[in-house]
């Protein structure tokens, strides 16, 4: 059983949980994932790793209340526990001195970014972050990344914070006036197609965090399989993390939605038990 330190919601819908798993702390790295189970008879879900602790022997993840499974983990008390959390996984994120680097996160990537930026900026790299949300009470980490970025521009919906507009549109605004040598996207699946179309015309590799359904999380069920670049990769043990300007993203956008109706069910279903 893995202890959670810590369970808040940091914004509407979007929790920040910290759970002591040494092991898990000990090997993590940018841009890889660990999969939890709230409980026994919980889906296996992958979070990205949003921060860790060695000495603590913690990790952190943040993650949007979506689901039943998601729905029970924002239940889940501090000093409670949860009996699954396996990592770290996935491949982790390329790290090197590009020279100027665009970090763009929004809704829940903007946790898993982070790590990515601070590496990014430990290898002498210029880093501009751009943190979107439809709000300004939406957006959250704004000093964490103050910390580790030279410039961090805020950019809403509603214009209630920073720029008006979205991420993409600040991305391909950074573009015209500087140059740019990466791009890294982390955020929903549209989030990430926008800012990989916004670098297409000017030739700036950019890096994206795909979250499709995964069950296993090691290679062997197949379910988190995308197009990248024609080929069949597994987010899983290829990823998470692709080049944006091969992922079929009508492919991953259609895959993404196959079980709405089956988990909106599910959600009624738990909703009933636990207040009925």
């Amino acid at each position: 059983m893995y202890k959670v330190l810590c369970r808040e919601m940091v914004v509407p819908n979007i929790h920040i949980m910290k759970i002591h798993a040494p092991h898990v702390a000990r090997s993590s790295r940018p841009g890889q994932f660990v999969i939890l189970m709230p409980d026994e008879r919980g889906e296996r879900v992958p979070l990205n790793i949003a921060d860790w602790d060695k000495e603590e022997g913690s990790i952190t993840v943040v993650f949007m209340e979506v689901g039943t499974s998601t729905r029970k983990l924002a239940y889940t008390n501090p000093n409670g526990y949860i009996p699954t959390c396996v990592g770290p996984l996935g491949i982790p994120s390329s790290i090197d001195r590009f020279g100027s680097v665009v970090c763009a996160g929004g809704c829940y990537g903007i946790g898993a970014l982070f790590p990515v930026a601070r590496a990014l900026r430990e290898a002498g790299n210029r880093v501009i972050a751009i943190l979107e949300a439809k709000s300004s009470y939406l957006l959250y980490w704004e000093n964490r990344f103050k910390s580790v970025c030279d410039e961090l521009i805020l950019t809403t919906e509603d214009a209630t914070l920073g720029e008006k507009g979205h991420a993409p549109r600040i991305l391909e605004k950074i573009l015209k006036e500087y140059e740019v040598d990466r791009v890294f996207a982390y955020g929903c699946t549209f989030m990430m197609m926008s800012c990989s179309e916004a670098t297409r015309p000017f030739g700036v590799k950019t890096r994206v965090s795909l979250n499709p359904i995964m069950v296993d999380g090691t290679g062997m069920c197949g379910v988190c399989r995308v197009p990248v670049g024609g080929k069949v990769r597994f987010a899983c043990v290829d990823g998470p993390e692709f080049d944006g300007h091969e992922v079929d993203w009508e492919v991953l956008l259609s895959r993404r939605h196959s079980y709405i109706e089956e988990e909106v069910h599910s959600l009624k279903c738990y909703e009933t038990d636990q207040f009925s």
